[in-house]
């Protein structure tokens, strides 16, 4: 009985001896650069902080869109000989975009952010320069007046597409669903003091969050819990908590801005569902499959047309919000064909191969595009875009006095005298770049021969109200940019950092083979 304590005792000596050591070898390796063998995230090293890789999350009613290459413009017979969506081959890199229309309530939140904030009487313009302009339901022979008073404030149509809104006031906000989606995330991962929200919303003003005016150190706010405890897994070079969040970091969002042009139309087509049924059928790999380009948002498997051609209860229904002809905005009573006389909610209809609602028919929407009839001709064929103005911080009045009144920091054109040693530009406003500066010989008198200016922007998709020629993703057309409609409306995009392929943990970018080593 005594031999087996003492074998049982070197067993177990044994045993937490050999644990000891498998803890200490399957230790976690430090990981260090590359370059110079210090170790990363080692305050006896430095603390250089390094995030581990990893891919931007979806933000808040973004869905991502795997990008690729389309041909861009013209589908059908240009009826309108406008000659200003010529085809072009072009690469989208993947991005996000908002699965629907920006709705009434979403811009109502808005305003009433903007009501508590800038609550002061010094900041009545910015309240009232943010309102949508109702008036543009009006018509001089027509009675739309219920809907001046009604459609944008009256709860029935909370989830119907915002409209009278201009290209300049959905870029402002664009910025303000920026900050706000980057507060509460830094509140919620408790960066920052969850009474933020309280302070800002009691009048603040110019104290309000803003994502780059945070990342720059000119807006200070309370830290939160986990910003100031040792558990804090930011760092700063002695191995103290950093209690303020950096880009590199990998927290914060990037920006909601307006779609390019390009994107749009690519994320309309909802090309993906052609590639992933094509991998699904024959266990290809799916590329070059769309050998005939779709007129609509809807891919060639029985939604070609207009109304729905599968079998079933929705075999007959119109699948986008139109006007189907003369008077005739949604079909006759008991047999309705579109049931919409005017924009219907904003998750109606049927969705494309991406899961986006109404990027056919509904509302047109505004993109960020400067227009241009021949911009096809000019533009890159990777991420093409036109209405560049290269932007620096406005240093004049010193650090910590960067911002401007509203909290943003202030941004001025780069000076040309800056840029005449660079290669890839020139000049830092770009928007009339081979199209109407002094190297194109080429000029548009605005109000006289044409209505094209640099403040026109290009509106694409159809709308409640237009015919199905304008539903075709390739179509386009053009209003100035502080101009409103009631069939213009639009959505939120975002880059996106990281693999092509998306979210996925085994995703990389570029194709990656295994070692084979050398025959000896």
């Amino acid at each position: 009985m005594q031999a087996f304590k003492v074998v049982r005792n070197c067993v177990l000596l044994l045993t937490l001896v050999g644990a000891t050591s498998s803890c200490k070898l399957f230790k976690k390796k430090q990981e260090k650069s590359a370059t110079t063998g210090w170790n990363y995230n080692d305050k006896t090293q430095g603390n250089f902080s390094v995030a581990k890789p990893k891919d931007i999350k979806t933000a808040p009613g973004l869905v991502f869109v795997q990008g690729g290459t389309f041909t861009m413009g013209a589908t059908q017979e240009d009826v309108m000989a406008d000659w200003n969506n010529i085809p072009k081959r072009v690469t989208v890199p993947s991005f996000f975009i908002d699965k629907t229309e920006v709705s009434n309530v979403a811009y109502r939140e808005y305003l009433y952010w903007l009501d508590n904030v800038f609550s002061d009487p010094q900041y009545e313009k910015v309240l009232e320069g943010a309102k949508p302009d109702t008036l543009v339901w009006r018509s001089e022979l027509a009675y739309n007046e219920p809907y001046v008073e009604y459609y944008f404030r009256h709860p029935a149509y909370n989830y119907y597409p915002v409209v009278g809104v201009t290209w300049r006031q959905a870029s402002d906000y664009c910025i303000w669903r920026t900050d706000r989606v980057n507060e509460l995330e830094l509140i919620n991962r408790q960066y920052i003091n969850k009474n933020n929200i309280k302070t800002e919303l009691n009048g603040a003003g110019q104290e309000n969050f803003n994502t780059k005016s945070y990342l720059m150190g000119e807006y200070q706010v309370q830290p939160g819990k986990l910003a100031t405890s040792k558990s804090n897994p930011l760092k700063d070079a002695q191995g103290r908590p950093r209690t303020a969040v950096r880009f590199d970091d990998g927290i914060l969002y990037g920006d909601y801005r307006l779609p390019t042009e390009a994107e749009w139309e690519y994320a309309a087509y909802g090309y993906i569902r052609e590639n992933l049924q094509k991998k699904a059928s024959s266990k290809q790999r799916g590329e070059e499959v769309l050998a005939n380009k779709q007129i609509y948002a809807w891919g060639n498997d029985g939604f070609d047309n207009l109304r729905s051609t599968r079998k079933g209860a929705f075999q007959g229904a119109f699948l986008a919000n139109f006007k189907r002809g003369n008077g005739d905005n949604m079909g006759v009573a008991g047999g309705l064909n579109d049931n919409a006389a005017i924009p219907a909610p904003v998750v109606s209809f049927a969705p494309n191969g991406f899961g986006l609602y109404n990027m056919s028919g509904n509302v047109s929407e505004w993109v960020a595009d400067v227009y241009r009839p021949l911009t096809s001709l000019e533009v890159d064929d990777f991420n093409p875009f036109r209405g560049n103005k290269f932007m620096k911080v406005d240093m004049s009045k010193g650090e910590g006095n960067l911002r401007d009144s509203l909290g943003r920091i202030r941004m001025i054109p780069e000076s040309d005298s800056a840029l005449k040693n660079r290669r890839n530009y020139q000049h830092s406003y770009a928007v009339n770049f081979l199209d109407g500066d002094s190297t194109s010989n080429f000029s548009y008198g605005y109000g006289i021969t044409t209505l094209i200016s640099d403040k026109s922007r290009v509106v694409k998709g159809g709308s409640w109200n237009d015919r199905p020629y304008w539903l075709t993703p390739g179509s386009r057309r053009f209003l100035e940019e502080d101009q409103s409609s009631s069939t213009i409306g639009f959505r939120c995009a975002m880059t996106h950092f990281g693999s092509s392929e998306g979210l996925s943990t085994k995703s990389k970018t570029g194709n990656f083979f295994p070692l084979r080593r050398a025959k000896k």
